[in-house]
């Protein structure tokens, strides 16, 4: 196997795309999408200027698949598997890659997450990888390790898949207007303690919060459930005591929770307290109540996904669009 990999990929000294956007007071999506090229974004001549300049000044260059290749290596891309549940989404973004990457001669490696991230941190340290890509941010030695690299992480929520950013405003949106129709004005937000899934958690809050806001409602009342239900019941109490009428949960299976919770409290959903989830997993059908939540496309989001990070590696791509046809709320009885 060709082994001839570019040292200076690595260390933290190399100029990062970060650093071009403080030194042009930017962000850094817009650093991606002024020096890749990336077609439909209103991004001004000044500011395309000031990125350009920074870069520049730096010595940043945005092309890591030119870069790697010109080194002499095929390349590789990391992709990190996560152990939590997410149903095909994770396996169907690495198929698709994988493919979209092999037709330049960049190789992706599957990792799953461990305990330790051991087999991250020396993947990352022999195969000088182009990127890290996830669902969810790195967290722990994984972390630490790409960013001693010195490499792009990419994942669900980063800026350079700004695009599907939108997706928890439009999630949002859809919950709190399907809550707002039925007369609901405090709402709460109901997090799991799975430290894991945090992340995607404040992702999908700070959605449910802006629609709040756009709605004049007041704060969102916000609560972390135990995945064992043990408090669930007390959980729900609070939220009843405090005028909460109905709880957007961050997840189908945290929604699963404090429907346990309801019926450990003795109360009614939704008459006492309306649930609605996110995902649509299958078992929302037949839960009890059956439960209200909101699915979405997977291949839409895929193939903007796997858009991004190819135009993040440098490779021109054409501009996929993401918005509200990505997603659809699924009305049950839980509210």
């Amino acid at each position: 196997m060709n082994r001839r990999w570019p040292v200076a990929v690595r260390g933290a000294s190399r100029p990062t795309k970060a650093d071009v956007a403080r030194l042009a007071n930017v962000s850094t999506a817009t650093v991606s999408y002024v020096l890749n090229n990336v077609e439909g974004q209103r991004i001004s001549e000044q500011t395309r200027a000031a990125v350009r300049s920074a870069a520049a000044s730096l010595g940043y260059r945005p092309n890591l698949a030119a870069r790697n290749l010109a080194s002499g290596g095929s390349g590789v891309v990391l992709y990190v598997v996560p152990r939590m549940a997410l149903g095909e989404l994770p396996i169907e973004v690495g198929s698709r890659l994988t493919t979209a990457l092999a037709a330049h001669g960049i190789v992706l490696s599957l990792q799953f997450e461990t305990d330790d991230d051991q087999n991250v941190v020396d993947s990352i340290s022999n195969l000088h990888p182009m990127a890290v890509t996830s669902v969810f941010p790195l967290g722990g030695r994984a972390f630490a390790a790409v960013r001693e690299a010195g490499i792009p992480q990419i994942h669900l929520g980063s800026d350079e898949l700004r695009g599907l950013g939108s997706l928890h405003l439009t999630v949002g949106q859809m919950r709190v207007q399907h809550l707002v129709d039925r007369g609901h004005r405090n709402l709460g937000f109901a997090f799991t303690d799975n430290a894991k899934l945090r992340p995607l958690g404040d992702y999908w809050l700070e959605g449910v919060r802006v629609a709040a806001r756009d709605h004049g409602l007041p704060e969102v009342v916000v609560r972390t459930v135990a995945t064992d239900g043990a408090d669930a019941g007390p959980m729900v109490d609070q939220w009843i005591g405090e005028g909460v009428s109905a709880v957007c949960a961050q997840s189908d299976e945290t929604a699963f929770v404090v429907l346990h919770g309801i019926r450990q409290a003795g109360v009614r959903c939704p008459d006492d307290l309306a649930v609605i989830g996110v995902d649509a997993t299958p078992l929302g059908a037949v839960s009890a109540p059956p439960l209200t939540s909101v699915g979405f496309d997977p291949e839409g989001i895929v193939d903007f996904s796997v858009a991004a990070i190819m135009a993040e590696l440098g490779y021109p791509v054409a501009p996929i669009s993401a918005g509200a046809h990505v997603a659809r709320l699924i009305q049950r009885a839980s509210t």
